[in-house]
């Protein structure tokens, strides 16, 4: 019922069997399309973790695709593993679970202090006994 009240509200016209399929799989969720979901996986820039994600799912979707294998494969190759993964946790996700957002990288509060010109020549010394050089 809410996929026909979402078909009501954006088509103009009566929607075809796909588009009443996408707007059922979409719910209220905020679930991107698989397609756009793909698009939006392969065009976040890294890291993965600090993008702002339309959804968690597509993240999710993106990280068990693996970010190498999207970037280094043609579409035709890697949307339909991203797609299988998608449809999978976009299952999951109508079912009730509730994905956590990626934890974001941060860099570190107080980095410390810098080492003193002797210090520096201290350790670079130490490093080279160790190396043998």
């Amino acid at each position: 019922m809410a996929g026909a009240k979402r078909a009501i509200l954006q088509s103009e016209y009566l929607p075809t069997v796909h588009k009443m399929l996408q707007l059922c799989a979409a719910g209220g969720n905020g679930l991107p399309e698989a397609r756009a979901a793909y698009r939006e996986a392969c065009n976040a820039p890294s890291p993965k973790a600090n993008f702002k994600w339309s959804h968690p799912a597509v993240y999710h979707a993106g990280r068990e695709s693996n970010w190498f294998f999207l970037a280094n494969n043609p579409e035709s190759v890697a949307y339909p593993v991203f797609a299988e993964h998608y449809r999978k946790i976009c299952a999951r996700v109508l079912e009730g679970e509730k994905l956590a957002a990626p934890e974001q990288l941060k860099l570190e509060d107080n980095p410390g202090e810098p080492l003193s010109k002797e210090e520096n020549a201290m350790k670079l010394a130490a490093l080279r006994a160790e190396l043998d050089l």
